[in-house]
């Protein structure tokens, strides 16, 4: 089992990451100013989740294999890109919603797809797990992979903590600005520059 300072540092560690602004930060931000907080919260669940399976999939080798086999990293880095540029014209091209109408039962399962999918095709998510974590882990205290499962459940609590409140914060952004003229097409714009963005961080990053 881990020792309560190793645990002490890696929560630390973990508060300066999350701070630090980055691609799942704007990611959730950006979907609760241009589709409300429940949208934002339901794309930070699917991140918590591809997080954990990353930090796993760390412990269990597959970044090291990426790490030795260039080509495997390059097509899920492709293949990430492609997700994100396609999930921008998707924003570009969607109607704009009316405010009282309810929203589609799929849409909190579309919601959640996207924050997965979106950070785990991101290769250098899990690359960071392969250089992060194996430094808070040691065959001292035990078998490894229990403690990548503890260090998972840790990762994933406080990122959804921070993304919770970013998803908040952004929202309540978004409707104080909602009053002062149209904002619509800029939300759209916001979150469509998101994804394509992202994407460029991952061809050319």
């Amino acid at each position: 089992m881990l020792s309560l300072s190793v645990l002490s540092l890696y929560l630390a560690a973990l508060v300066a990451v999350y701070v630090l602004p980055g691609p799942d930060m704007a990611l959730v931000m950006a979907t609760s100013a241009s589709r409300g907080v429940g949208a934002g919260l339901l794309t930070a669940l699917g991140i918590a989740a591809s997080r954990f399976l990353h930090v796993m999939m760390s412990g269990l080798g597959l970044a090291a294999l990426m790490a030795t086999h260039p080509l495997l990293f390059d097509a899920v880095r492709w293949v990430g890109a492609g997700y994100l540029l396609w999930l921008a014209w998707k924003v570009v091209r969607a109607k704009p919603a009316q405010e009282d109408a309810p929203e589609a039962a799929e849409s909190g399962r579309a919601a959640i797809a996207r924050g997965f999918l979106t950070n785990l095709l991101n290769p250098k998510a899990l690359m960071f797990c392969a250089l992060f974590l194996p430094q808070f882990v040691s065959p001292a205290h035990g078998a490894v992979l229990p403690q990548f499962a503890l260090l998972a459940v840790i990762l994933v609590a406080v990122g959804l903590c921070f993304d919770t409140a970013y998803a908040f914060v952004a929202c309540g952004v978004a409707r104080r600005l909602k009053g002062r003229g149209p904002v619509a097409k800029l939300q759209k714009g916001l979150l469509g520059g998101v994804f394509v963005l992202m994407a460029g961080r991952l061809i050319f990053g």
